[in-house]
């Protein structure tokens, strides 16, 4: 498995190369290896996928993040977090 850095690492090299590529969300750490299997080069989460299994229409801060970490987890592949607003109302 690839350590932090080289994923990190690896999501910047796909900003640096020609053209553009596509970046899937799956909703949980099983669909993120499918995606992987796919042939998709990274990943990003979503908060609207992991509320509509659930059969919400919000999910808290600690089930986005642990979701996150459940689909970083799962695959080799750099994951972008869609962490909402990281359960603020305010910017500060």
């Amino acid at each position: 498995m690839r350590t932090l850095a080289e994923k990190a690492a690896a999501f910047r090299a796909l900003h640096d190369e020609p053209g553009t590529f596509i970046i899937p969300n799956p909703w949980d750490a099983g669909t993120a290896r499918l995606l992987a299997g796919l042939g998709f080069k990274a990943l990003a989460t979503t908060s609207l996928g992991l509320a509509n299994i659930h059969g919400r229409g919000f999910v808290s801060a600690d089930e986005i993040i642990e979701n996150a970490r459940m689909i970083a987890a799962a695959t080799d592949l750099p994951t972008n977090g869609d962490l909402e607003n990281c359960g603020a109302d305010e910017p500060e």
